[in-house]
């Protein structure tokens, strides 16, 4: 079965909403491995050859995160700049996470309305995932469908959190389980909790 790894990156954890709750039941997911960055690297002193390991004796990597800027928070970006190393992760003999995959979890302020041609931040969110999209090809690894949840700063107010919630959970153990696909991402999809819920086996 898949090795499972979630790295959570969210700089101001104790006012989340969304994701503390998403993290919170992450925990309870038995036989994945969670690394809290924020929490372990405070001071933004990352062990790279520990990290190196962890990726090394794991399949799948979820990188759970608020979006920021139109990015990912400075300490995940600053992750994959010192971890992906060239002649580890990409370059002529950078080869060693091959076959890997790669699961976004990725949440969002701005409802989806506002993530379209028309509305205020003018492109659709898998858009502003295009850099961890083509990390992953250039290190060999696979880039699944992203899940993700927009409108958060509101969505603790209804009941779809809760339904967003319990279907990461479902995501978590269906790629321990093998039992999601690792295939690539087709252009523009987003995985939302309706469309995981159709999922066959998931």
């Amino acid at each position: 079965m898949p090795r499972v790894i979630v790295y959570y990156a969210h700089p101001g954890h104790r006012h989340s909403q969304s994701n503390a709750a998403m993290w919170k039941r992450a925990g309870q997911v038995e036989g994945i491995t969670l690394v809290d960055l924020y929490a372990e690297y405070p001071r933004f002193h990352i062990n790279i050859a520990k990290e190196q390991d962890r990726l090394l004796s794991h399949d799948v990597y979820v990188f759970q995160f608020p979006l920021f800027w139109y990015s990912t928070p400075s300490l995940l970006k600053e992750w994959q700049d010192l971890v992906l190393e060239h002649g580890f992760a990409y370059g002529k003999d950078g080869t060693a996470l091959a076959g890997k995959a790669m699961q976004v979890a990725v949440t969002a302020a701005g409802p989806e309305d506002a993530y379209a041609p028309t509305g205020y931040n003018r492109y659709p969110l898998r858009d502003f995932l295009r850099p961890l999209e083509q990390t992953a090809r250039l290190c060999c690894i696979t880039f699944l469908t992203p899940y993700a949840l927009h409108g958060s700063l509101k969505a603790h107010n209804k009941a779809h959190i809760e339904h967003h919630i319990a279907q990461y959970s479902n995501l978590l153990e269906g790629l321990r389980d093998g039992r999601v696909p690792l295939k690539e991402a087709a252009p523009g999809t987003l995985l939302a909790p309706d469309t995981l819920a159709g999922m066959q086996g998931v």
